[in-house]
This record gives structure tokens, C-alpha cells and sequence, in this order.
């Protein structure tokens, strides 16, 4: 009787602990050369209730400005933005603690690399300056060798400033893992390479390509929950373009707009992704507008407007939704601020929740575990 009494007290004590533990991790990556930034930051996220505590930094790392983490946890990959010179960084990352430690780096090949993915083999970069996409093994100790594939894209947009020549903006894994995804802002194309992660050369070899509606400029996209469908943010139009996705090829299905009625002044249209359980699209805009804009998708694919929010700072680079879809925050390249927004999950509407991370120049938000 008594072994029975404590060990339900142990399995309540257990439940117990385990429901308090809301905490995950929130790593940001910034700019670092106009104002005073380590690179890459990690704070303690609380989903039940959106407050946050600083946990860990980086030794001073020059312009982290994205990340990846590994599937493992235990790695984080980054860019470093820095012109002819950007290199890609490899870290230890211990999520507990939340420290990240310098391994090692390599070149990117590639002026300026803006995305950065990653899978158990590979490192994959996209080089915004350089209009090239860089794929790098990874070492069984998380390191990274040179870059053993390079490829370069050719052309031109009708922009005359932001499309001169190609510009690599986002590379993206299809669901099954078999095909990468290339945006090239500067060409007006998207790009679909197969994708064999063990080939010692040619990882990545074209399977096909297309063009969106020139002087659009595809910046970032984002599967459907299913995975039959990929919704393209255009940075210079404003638009969302909805395509059928089927083994590495895209069919245009329909497009809408992120910029609200009557909107007039300059706009850039910056990031896009799905709630996690699928049903509402969320994509920022900067320049005059600095808004997010919330749709509910349909069954069919096609988006319906619920509304546009003001980000409430400047510049909405990147976003991102906690795992449980509770909170969304906007990373403000200018105004040096991370806005935390409560989201309701039933209608997809942001309240602003008054808590902010005030941080040099956020640019990247990823969610993680913490263990």
C-alpha cells in the first residue's frame, strides 16, 4: 500500500513538472556592424505566457543574419553576411544551457548569402549578392568542409536597380526532402533542383525551372501543410502567388496581395509562413507599410484576406510562430526590436501583447528545444 501511495505521488509530482515546463528556446540572429551586437542570442521562451529572459550569446561574430539549427539540436549553422568576404559558421549548440560555440568556418562562395537549410549531410546557402547557390558537407563533429558544389545563376529583371543581375534570395527543401527550391529575386525565377544528399559533386542538378510575372522579384515561399502547394512572397510586387506543387515541378494557380486597399508609398515585401497547424498565412511588408498580413487558406489552395496589422516597429524582416501557434514575433531590422504578438489559433488575429525584446538589429528568429 504504501509503494503504491508514493509512487502516485511520484507520477503526479512527474505530471506536475512537466506541465510547468513551458520554456523553449529562442535564438535570434542580427546584424552586427552598425550597432552593438554579439550575432547570435538566446533567450528563454515562455509559450504559456510570452515572457522571455535572456540565456546565452555568441563570441562576437560578424552578421549571423540567418540561421539554421540541426535536426539533432546539437548544431547551428549560420551565414555571415559580409560582401565578397561571408563566410558560413558552424556552432556547438548546447540547447540546456544555451550556449553556442564557434567550430569553424568556411567561404560561401558567394557575396552576401541571406538563407541558410541543413539536413544530416548538408549545409545549403543561398548568396543574395553573389546569385549563387553554395552546398557544403557537414563532419560527424558538426564542422563544415568546403563548399563542394557552386551554382551559378545567369540573367536579369526588368528593375533596373534590384534586378541588374541574379540574386538568390531563399533556398527551401520540398517535404519529402528529394527536391530544393531556389528563389532568385534578381531573374524573376523560381528554380527546382533534385536533391541527392550523398553525391559527392553534383548534389543539386536542375529538374526545372520557371518565371514568375516580370519586375515581381520572388523572395521567400512556403509549403502547404500537405505539401501540395507553395506560396511564393514577390518582395517587389507585393504579391502572393499560390502554385500546384507536384515532384519538384510548380503550376501557377492563383495570386493575391499583401498590400492593403488605397496603400500608396514604398513597400518590400519581406517573409511568409504557415500557423503549425496549416490553416492561416501570415507575410510582412516593410518600407512605409511595416505590416503583417493574415489569410486564412482554403482546401483549394487560394488565400482569403482576414487582415493587415501594423508590426509596430520598423522593418519586419523575418517572423516566426512558436511550435504551439500560441504567439508570433516580428525580428525589426531598424528599429531594433522583437515584437511579441498572442495569436488566437481559431481566427488567426495578433494582439500585441506589450512585451518586446529590445536587440540590435534582429533578423532571424528560430525556434528551438531546450533540451
Amino acid at each position: 500500500m504504501k509503494k503504491s501511495l508514493v509512487f502516485l505521488i511520484l507520477l503526479v509530482f512527474s505530471v506536475t513538472v512537466k506541465a510547468q515546463n513551458k520554456k523553449i528556446n529562442l535564438l535570434i540572429g542580427t546584424y552586427t556592424q552598425n550597432c552593438d551586437s554579439k550575432g547570435i542570442y538566446v533567450y528563454d521562451f515562455d509559450i504559456s505566457n510570452g515572457n522571455f529572459s535572456y540565456k546565452n550569446a555568441t563570441d562576437k561574430t560578424v552578421n549571423p543574419s540567418f540561421l539554421t539549427v540541426s535536426s539533432q539540436n546539437n548544431f547551428v549553422y549560420s551565414v555571415n553576411e559580409f560582401g565578397k568576404e561571408s563566410t558560413i559558421s558552424a556552432f556547438n549548440y548546447n540547447a540546456s544551457s544555451g550556449a553556442i560555440q564557434f567550430l569553424n568556418k568556411q567561404s560561401a562562395i558567394g557575396a552576401d548569402p541571406c538563407y541558410i537549410i541543413n539536413d544530416d549531410k548538408n549545409v545549403i546557402v543561398a548568396n543574395y549578392s553573389g546569385g549563387s547557390i553554395s552546398v557544403l558537407e557537414k563532419n560527424s563533429d558538426g564542422t563544415l568542409q568546403e563548399a563542394k558544389q557552386v551554382i551559378q545563376h545567369y540573367g536579369k529583371g526588368l528593375h533596373p536597380k534590384r534586378q541588374e543581375a541574379p540574386h538568390v534570395h531563399m533556398v527551401s527543401f520540398s517535404p519529402d526532402k528529394k527536391f530544393v527550391l531556389a528563389n532568385d529575386m534578381g531573374t524573376d525565377k523560381i528554380y527546382s533542383y533534385s536533391y541527392d544528399p550523398l553525391a559527392k559533386t553534383d548534389v543539386l542538378q536542375l529538374k526545372d525551372s520557371i518565371s514568375v510575372t516580370a519586375g515581381s522579384g520572388p523572395r521567400h515561399l512556403t509549403f502547404s501543410k500537405n505539401g501540395k502547394f507553395v506560396y511564393v512572397l514577390q518582395e517587389l510586387s507585393g504579391m502572393i502567388t499560390v502554385y500546384g506543387y507536384k515532384e519538384g515541378e510548380l503550376v501557377k494557380r492563383d495570386e493575391t496581395t499583401i498590400l492593403a486597399a488605397g496603400f500608396k508609398g514604398d513597400f518590400t515585401a519581406a517573409d511568409i509562413h504557415f500557423s503549425p497547424d496549416g490553416k492561416f498565412l501570415y507575410a510582412t511588408n516593410r518600407g512605409d507599410a511595416n505590416t503583417i498580413s493574415i489569410f486564412k487558406a482554403n482546401a483549394n489552395g487560394k488565400l482569403q484576406l482576414v487582415e493587415h496589422v501594423s508590426t509596430l516597429g520598423k522593418g519586419p524582416r523575418n517572423f516566426a510562430i512558436d511550435p504551439t501557434g500560441a504567439f508570433l514575433l516580428v525580428a525589426h531590422q531598424y528599429s531594433n526590436n522583437v515584437i511579441i504578438f498572442k495569436r488566437n489559433k481559431k481566427t488567426g488575429i495578433l494582439t500585441n501583447t506589450g512585451k518586446k525584446i529590445e536587440l540590435c538589429a534582429p533578423v532571424c528568429l528560430v525556434f528551438t528545444d531546450n533540451k
